[in-house]
């Protein structure tokens, strides 16, 4: 696997293997320390990130691999003198061995990936998808449910732009009798061709309204920011549906609440005393998985 775009990628297969490898490299991290050495990376950010960047940057430097980096791409290098896209890319493909790249638009990484001599590995582009987060999403669950078949799911809060959630849907359907339930605001609900590709693959999709849809022993809770950001109506105001300690007692003592941060009310800081959030650990999976990732990648394994 070269580029790494979409969740469409990946089999069943790819992920056993990359959650194997995902727990070598937690278990024997100083193993590994020299897999890209030699190797540059570019970290290329058109919008802003803390967790997916510094996480792609720290997995480079455990693995012995340099970084060459731009934060703030829009402002802070030749895009804001009307370089394109694709321009850049071709320049920097001559400086380093691969490029992760985020970007507004949602056809970026797949447009880079049509021009760039190097591996392309998308770290989100516009609405579209996520997919590194989606994996150390799916890992998560994982290790805390030993298995990704027969489980119920809620993704919830911003389904239509939400591009984190768009990826995990995708993966999911990888596994057997998996119940997704899709809780938002009718105004963010979940795209039809997200909808379309669950009911292809055969699993179950369930669209709601209230906590009250839920049911109380559903295995995962994936709550996600409203994307304001990415509201074309500026004056447009969504009433979130928030997670405080009284949601979490409608839950079972089994049902784990995941996050892919950042977040702003829509979880409760007093929720994060309680054992079943996981969105932290979630974070901090995410250096292995990319980790992972790189390696195969780049270390020609």
């Amino acid at each position: 696997m070269r580029h790494i775009l979409s969740c469409d990628q990946f089999s069943r297969k790819d992920l056993m293997e990359l959650f194997a490898l995902t727990d070598e490299m937690r278990a024997n991290t100083n193993q590994f320390s020299n897999s890209l050495q030699g190797k540059i990376v570019a970290t290329i950010f058109y919008e802003p990130s803390t967790r997916t960047r510094l996480s792609f940057e720290a997995a480079i430097l455990r693995l012995g691999g340099n970084i060459i980096s731009t934060e703030n791409a829009k402002e802070m290098s030749s895009a804001i003198k009307g370089e394109s896209l694709l321009d850049t890319i071709r320049v920097v493909d001559g400086y380093c061995d691969a490029i992760v790249l985020r970007h507004f638009d949602s056809k970026a990484a797949a447009d880079a990936a049509a021009v760039s001599s190097v591996p392309i590995i998308n770290a989100g582009s516009g609405s579209g998808e996520h997919p590194t987060q989606s994996l150390l999403d799916a890992y998560t669950i994982y290790k805390y449910k030993k298995n990704l078949d027969g489980l119920s799911i809620v993704v919830m809060g911003d389904l239509l732009f939400g591009r984190t959630v768009h990826s995990l849907v995708k993966l999911l359907t990888l596994f057997e009798n998996v119940t997704i339930y899709g809780l938002s605001r009718e105004v963010l609900a979940l795209p039809d061709e997200y909808v379309t590709y669950l009911k292809q693959k055969e699993v179950s999709y369930i669209s709601c309204r209230s906590f009250d849809e839920i049911p109380c022993d559903v295995d995962v809770i994936y709550q996600t920011r409203t994307q304001t950001e990415r509201f074309e109506n500026t004056d447009l105001e969504v009433e979130e549906f928030i997670i405080d300690q009284s949601v979490m007692r409608k839950f079972s003592p089994q049902t784990i609440l995941m996050h892919p941060l950042p977040r702003r009310n829509e979880i409760s800081p007093a929720v994060d005393q309680d054992k079943r959030a996981v969105f932290f650990q979630q974070s901090h999976y995410g250096m292995y998985v990319r980790m992972s990732l790189l390696h195969n990648i780049l270390a020609g394994k």
